[in-house]
């Protein structure tokens, strides 16, 4: 599996969101390369993988990065932040610290979990992705964007990263939104044994901020940071501020 190295330092790894790839981090890999080598992977079935031919499932996601990445800090992005929870909870010997950016352990809303994305959403996109996947992933993209001080800015990078690295295989898609409609890892937060940063954005339409804050609170060794004028991808538009927030995360770790 392809992973993209970049900068120099201690390792840190980056994994993307539904329907992207590991390129739409160039602001954060540009704020960070000084101090940091990242390892920039495209998941699974996305990007320079997308014939990687590894399952579109948490564990299998996860055992494909943990084999093509050397031991080091998890950040995940939406849902490269489901994949970096699991593989955290499930393998702490190899990942010392855990950055989730506007991700939750559970996506979907439920009694217990008033802060969730609904159902119906989740549904429209499906249902979208049959009929039509160029303007479904464009819609999406105008959420991630949408609240955002820069929203224009923040849509015209989304749009112009989507297909740089080749059209998304529409199962490949469709698999995703399942992943993320169908995960919980809420019950792996209370054991959670590595420290956790979990960065908002105070905008983000897809995200709630809040749940993320319950999550952070849950956790045993967390903390939470709030990007006020951000949307779901507060890495393009307030690069600096994120990676402020993760450098003095992990030199307080000692990551």
């Amino acid at each position: 599996m392809r992973v993209d190295v970049a900068g120099s330092g201690p390792p840190l790894v980056l994994l993307h969101g539904w329907a992207m790839h590991g390129g739409i981090f160039a602001p954060l890999v540009e704020a960070l390369r000084a101090q940091r080598t990242l390892h920039v992977v495209d998941l699974p079935g996305h990007g320079h993988n997308r014939d990687c031919g590894v399952p579109l499932q948490l564990e299998a996601f996860a055992r494909a990065v943990l084999d093509a990445v050397p031991d080091a800090p998890w950040c995940g992005w939406s849902l490269g932040g489901l994949v970096a929870l699991h593989a955290a909870s499930k393998h702490p010997e190899r990942i010392p610290a855990l950055a989730m950016v506007c991700a939750t352990p559970k996506f979907v809303v439920a009694e217990d979990w008033p802060q969730g994305m609904p159902r119906q959403v989740f549904a429209g996109f499906a249902a979208g992705l049959r009929d039509d996947w160029r303007g479904t992933i464009d819609r999406f993209i105008a959420l991630e964007a949408f609240g955002s001080d820069h929203m224009r800015e923040e849509l015209r990078m989304l749009r112009d990263a989507v297909l740089a690295r080749g059209e998304p295989a529409t199962h490949v898609l469709a698999e995703g939104l399942r992943v993320l409609e169908d995960s919980d890892l809420r019950a792996a937060l209370p054991a959670l044994s590595v420290p956790s940063l979990w960065i908002a954005g105070r905008r983000d339409r897809l995200v709630n901020p809040q749940a993320m804050r319950t999550s952070a609170d849950i956790a045993p060794d967390a903390r939470f940071v709030q990007v006020e004028h951000a949307g779901h991808a507060p890495f393009l538009t307030h690069a600096d501020e994120v990676a402020g927030a993760l450098l003095g995360f992990l030199a307080e770790q000692g990551a």
